[in-house]
């Protein structure tokens, strides 16, 4: 190949760079990271939650991936299963009860937790209020009814 020829392929690719930057689109499903402290089989909530999800489009797996991390009842593995969960880096954590919410807030501020089944959130510095949904900008969420 001539000098000539690769600068005019180099300023073609050059040129087309841009627009094939423009045309990708991202593949990345949203990850929403699950800590339980039950099993999946005997979680009534959780199986809800999923049910709900796949009610809404939200099938796991397809359009959205769910990350699973069970205690089994022993709520000391919160923190090394809340390590695990925070480091997967999702799009938002559900922490289906206290302890689990507890664990997660100690190790992110920039990752959003809902919890369902939140006690004593104020007393454990995880919310300054309860204040309305709409006034407050929560990296903890209890699960309330919109107002």
């Amino acid at each position: 190949m001539e000098r000539r020829e690769f600068i005019t392929l180099l300023a073609g690719a050059a040129a087309a760079w841009p627009l094939a930057a423009h045309a990708e689109v991202s593949t990345k499903r949203p990850v929403i990271a699950v800590l339980t402290a039950i099993t999946k089989e005997n979680n009534a909530p959780l199986n809800a939650f999923v049910q709900g999800l796949k009610e809404l489009g939200y099938v796991d797996g397809v359009n959205v991936d769910l990350a699973y991390r069970f205690a089994e009842g022993h709520l000391d593995r919160f923190p090394v299963l809340a390590a695990d969960v925070v480091a997967l880096k999702p799009d938002v954590i559900l922490a289906t009860v206290t302890p689990a919410a507890v664990a997660t807030k100690a190790l992110t501020t920039s990752i959003p937790i809902v919890c369902p089944l939140l006690a004593n959130a104020i007393n454990l510095g995880l919310i300054a209020s309860e204040c309305s949904w709409r006034e407050c900008d929560w990296r903890i969420v209890p699960h309330r009814r919109p107002d």
